[in-house]
């Protein structure tokens, strides 16, 4: 273990140049510091350390474990900034906002409400002579997968039930931000016992390995659905329980009549939130007729004044694209709607000045249906606005796509936005808002956006064994 009265987090989970991997600041491209390189071997080491300290940390009970996890919330706290300034310039999403300062304090937020949750025994059966209770325990060990675009926060949406339950966990981060994930980790082994927790720095051949391992009890993915696709048939040796979350193209409808100005900060944000990278923002609008072109105006105006610029910096409010990968599709897409006709009403370019994944909040009009930036997932700061005149027509639109993560309905009144909302494809349906999560309420897709819950006493239940007790 590190000594952590003079090492700093970042000092305290990289290696010399030597033995590891350069890791860019995503908004300059100058290493920011050397993760680890790890591989199967290292894998399996991991797992067979989980598996045997499974059993002591699953006999502690949940009483002693949730006091564990409230431990590593207040060490999380403890070091806040510094972990934010690591998601920040690893991930490129600004200090300030729905930024690195509050992913930072998210993840602890999210590690204590695993802790308090309760997940009590079920009577599901009584009768006289008989009772049924429905109960829940450890599955074992959980391999954990995740994101490059909130690698703490959701490495702890991973980490942090599965722990509550009993189960031991082995985590591989995104080969984008394997820092973020190993700053985390280090804070919480301060408090865990040994092999509770690994995190396996590797690539493509690691994830590969968790899916398949025949020692791994559930596998959480969140990533795109051609890779849940794969993990899905990898994992058909072990019969590993899974939860997959695989982004989403996330539908916005805009009802006639709606207060514009009202829903405007909330509307901007579920667009442009992580500069777009998050899988639960919204990625295609469809507003009526009536008020097409004030939406458009409303939401160009904001995205150009919109201050954009380094994740340090403590004015910038956007930031850059995290991956030269992610800021080519963002490119493609926009210039296949430019190429269409389509109307750019602001961005459209790059901001070579700023940096060089940087990407101006771009606002698309008159684009339809299966011009590339509707059918596909953006994951950036582009939103295609397209316009409708039946409610009916929009709703079926907005249902076309093989995706169902998230969707959003506006209006000014509520009971037709709820209408509305029952007839989405989708895991959640936001009213007046899009892509607020709370660790209290269930999340999860539907259709290729995956399967399975996590959040509250359902996430538990989605790294815990069911078991039936009848007296």
């Amino acid at each position: 273990m590190s000594d952590t009265t003079t090492t700093s987090l970042l000092d305290a989970i990289t290696v010399p140049a030597a033995e590891g991997r350069a890791i860019p600041d995503a908004a300059t491209g100058e290493t920011m510091g050397h993760a680890p390189v790890h591989d199967v071997e290292h894998l399996n080491r991991a797992v067979a350390a989980a598996r045997a300290a499974q059993p002591a940390w699953a006999a502690l009970g949940h009483a002693e474990r949730s006091a564990i996890l409230h431990r590593t919330a207040d060490e999380i706290d403890a070091h806040a900034e510094e972990l934010a300034r690591i998601i920040a310039q690893e991930q490129g999403k600004p200090l300030n906002g729905p930024g690195a300062r509050f992913e930072a304090g998210g993840c602890a937020a999210w590690i204590r409400n695993a802790a308090d949750t309760a997940l009590d025994p079920e009577v599901v059966f009584e009768a006289p002579g008989t009772r049924s209770e429905l109960h829940y325990g450890p599955l074992g060990v959980v391999g954990a997968i995740g994101p490059w675009n909130w690698p703490a926060m959701i490495a702890i949406w991973q980490i942090a039930p599965a722990l509550r339950m009993g189960n031991t966990v082995v985590s591989k981060p995104s080969e984008y931000t394997p820092l973020s994930v190993l700053a985390v980790a280090e804070l919480m082994n301060r408090h865990l016992p040994e092999g509770v927790l690994t995190v396996v720095s590797g690539g493509r051949d690691v994830g590969e390995g968790i899916a398949a391992h025949p020692d791994i009890d559930k596998v959480m993915f969140t990533g795109s659905t051609k890779t849940g696709r794969a993990i899905v048939k990898s994992s058909a040796g072990n019969l590993a329980r899974l939860t997959l979350e695989m982004g989403g193209n996330d539908p916005g409808i805009i009802l006639p009549g709606t207060d514009v100005k009202a829903i405007a900060e909330n509307l901007f944000w579920g667009v442009f939130i992580n500069t777009g990278q998050t899988c639960a923002a919204l990625k295609r609008l469809y507003v009526h007729d009536s008020q097409y072109e004030e939406v458009v105006r409303t939401l160009a105006d904001m995205a150009a004044s919109m201050p954009m610029g380094p994740g340090l910096d403590e004015s910038s409010v956007l930031g850059p694209l995290s991956t030269k990968q992610q800021f080519d599709i963002v490119s493609s897409l926009v210039e296949d709607a430019r190429s269409r006709g389509a109307r750019i009403v602001t961005g459209g370019e790059a901001a070579p000045e700023l940096g060089p994944h940087f990407y101006r909040a771009t606002v698309v009009a008159d684009i339809d249906d299966g011009a590339r930036l509707v059918d596909e997932e953006q994951f950036g700061p582009a939103i295609p606005v397209i316009r409708y005149t039946d409610v009916d027509d929009a709703v079926a639109r907005a249902n076309a796509s093989d995706q169902g993560l998230g969707a959003s309905v506006w209006g000014s009144d509520v009971a037709e936005a709820v209408a509305v909302a029952q007839r989405i494809e989708a895991g959640t349906v936001w009213i007046n808002q899009h892509g607020t999560l709370n660790p209290d309420v269930p999340f999860g897709g539907v259709k290729g956006s995956g399967y399975g819950m996590e959040f509250g006493r359902e996430g538990l239940k989605a790294v815990s064994a069911p078991k039936v007790i009848t007296v």
